[in-house]
């Protein structure tokens, strides 16, 4: 299993990643390496400071590889075809997760690809994202981070054309992850702000939605782990516990709180006692 995370923050000072995503990584890590399950955490080098300490601080490090990608401006199809094809020869993926990760906006093909479209649609689209403002990667206020991400949606794009393909599944909060294209554009319109404009256009085989994506990554973990029978460590659902990753992640990443902005001991603005409640009842299972 890879799990592809990382989501650049623009308003934060200085720039950096947010706390949704890595500290869910982390988890499935914790999760399924003790059971028996490979996994690798595929990042930007913006999020790969806090990732590797978070690793380091649950014994992690050296069982659980840790790869960056490259920027936008690297020649993608020569790293698809060489460093990413050896890196599946080395690690075999048979599943590639997207946690909390943009991916681009809708463009004219794909907002026909998921089955006929009517024309009503079809004319808010034309008048709510002109041609220029298609296929970019926007956070939530619908700021464009395009530059800024590297696109690891081309993973999952030539995922598809694997022979056998892994399974793909998106893990997202917003709409503007990858994943979210399962969902259709005027749905995602409909229900979220800015939708129109934000909503992913990539989909995934199998998508998780949630009301923080870490919240879905503890319900992934948790459920391979009573599939498989196997009980927790008695660390895996204690919030102290995953309050000290998340304090070492901001402290030595940076990361910040994606919704603040501020490298405080939260996720999308909720007090930890609130964030973890989920993370609890889960254990509970």
């Amino acid at each position: 299993l890879a799990v592809v995370t990382g989501f650049y923050i623009p308003h934060a000072t200085p720039p950096c990643g947010e706390t949704d995503g890595p500290l869910g990584a982390l988890f499935l890590a914790r999760t399924l390496v003790p059971i028996g399950i490979r996994i690798a955490i595929i990042t930007d080098s913006f999020a790969k400071q806090a990732l590797a300490a978070g690793l380091e601080s649950c014994g992690l490090k050296d069982a659980v590889p840790l790869l960056t990608i490259p920027p936008p401006m690297h020649p993608w199809d020569a790293f698809l075809q060489t460093d990413w094809r050896r890196f599946q020869e080395w690690f075999p993926i048979s599943h590639l997760v997207a946690l909390e990760r943009v991916g681009p906006n809708h463009t004219l093909d794909s907002l026909c690809a998921r089955g006929p479209v009517t024309q009503e649609v079809l004319d808010r689209f034309e008048e709510e994202l002109p041609a220029d403002q298609r296929d970019r990667c926007r956070t939530m206020r619908g700021l464009d981070i395009t530059a800024k991400m590297c696109p690891a949606h081309l993973l999952f794009e030539a995922a598809a054309r694997q022979n056998p393909p892994p399974v793909t599944i998106g893990i997202g909060d917003g709409g503007n992850e990858i994943g979210m294209g399962k969902i259709p554009w005027a749905t995602i319109r409909r229900n979220i702000p800015r939708g129109g404009l934000v909503a992913c256009r990539v989909p995934t085989d199998l998508l998780i939605v949630c009301g923080v994506s870490n919240w879905g990554a503890y319900g992934l973990a948790a459920g391979i782990r009573l599939l498989r029978g196997t009980p927790p460590a008695p660390d895996l659902f204690d919030p102290e516990r995953e309050r000290d990753l998340l304090r070492v992640m901001v402290e030595r990443g940076p990361l910040v709180d994606g919704t603040s902005g501020e490298p405080t001991i939260t996720v999308d603005g909720l007090s930890f006692e609130r964030y973890t409640e989920p993370l609890i009842k889960l254990g509970q299972l």
